[in-house]
């Protein structure tokens, strides 16, 4: 690891959020990541009987606290429409508003229903924006390139396939992308945030920072998009189970710990204030310090 990377590492995961006490908390939100429900029998790590429970737990504590909202960062089922319609009445349990961000694994189940996987879970689109006291949230779709996503034939499936062989070859299939269509919209997306002077945050399923095998295909290209917008703060994602941490160009990329895998639980409250972000984790999922660039 360089240097400046393991600086940023201690500034984020040692300072702490007592750090924080003695300022004031503007909002909070929570986050969770990679649920992963299936209905079937458990297939090691992945403990499939256990989420309900552990989600079930998750939303009463956060029904406990003030939050503007929650996200999940992709992949709320592991596979088969089914699983939908028996993890949903859980989460319908929250009481504050959901924003969902869409993963791989959202799209493991048959042709016919992958078009409809954003209205099941009350998206008004596959990729938006809201703000929020002063932050811009930009909800992303790291399938947007895909092998999965799409419907075998289909004009998108041939776009991802035909880009994958061309420029993303060495990069894993159960990856995605982000395309030029959507990389226009978070640039103007981002460029609003910049003259209208309101704070950014990205949800994504994938992660870009550090290196690792689960990052999009393009991250290269995102990340330098996302340095050139100075309200572009922290990216946060899931996919990768075992949970990351990175700063680059004073952006933070935060990569949560999966709900699914542990026999304890994984997930966060996020608590903003006006130079930092704090996140609170639960579980296996560990607390980190932002300081706000």
């Amino acid at each position: 690891m360089r240097l400046g990377m393991m600086l940023a590492a201690l500034i984020g995961l040692g300072a702490g959020p007592a750090a924080a006490q003695d300022q004031k908390v503007l909002f909070s939100i929570g986050a969770i990541a990679d649920a992963q429900y299936a209905v079937e029998p458990d297939a090691p790590p992945r403990l499939y009987h256990t989420t309900p429970d552990k989600l079930a737990a998750a939303i009463e504590d956060f029904n406990r606290q003030k939050l503007a909202f929650v996200v999940h960062l992709g992949d709320f089922i592991d596979k088969d429409w089914a699983s939908y319609d028996a993890l949903l009445p859980v989460a319908h349990k929250l009481r504050h508003p959901w924003h969902f961000v869409l993963g791989n694994h959202e799209f493991a189940i048959d042709d016919a229903h992958k078009l409809q996987v954003p209205v099941k879970l009350g998206m008004k689109a596959r990729y938006y924006s809201f703000v929020e006291h002063g932050w811009m949230f930009i909800v992303t779709d790291g399938n947007d390139l895909s092998s999965y996503a799409w419907p075998e034939g289909s004009a998108e499936n041939k776009r991802s396939m035909e880009a994958h062989a061309a420029l993303y070859a060495d990069k894993p299939l159960w990856d995605g992308g982000i395309g030029d269509e959507q990389m226009r919209w978070i640039d103007a997306q981002l460029a609003e945030a910049d003259r209208k002077g309101l704070k950014a945050m990205l949800f994504s399923h994938f992660p870009l920072w550090p290196e690792n095998p689960h990052n999009l295909w393009n991250a290269p290209a995102v990340m330098a998009l996302l340095e050139r917008h100075p309200s572009a703060k922290i990216w946060l994602d899931g996919h990768n189970h075992d949970g990351n941490y990175g700063v680059r160009a004073g952006i933070h990329y935060v990569n949560l710990k999966a709900m699914l895998d542990t026999e304890e639980t994984s997930y966060a409250r996020l608590d903003f204030f006006a130079d930092h972000v704090v996140v609170r984790g639960t579980g296996r999922q560990q607390d980190l310090t932002l300081p706000l660039r």
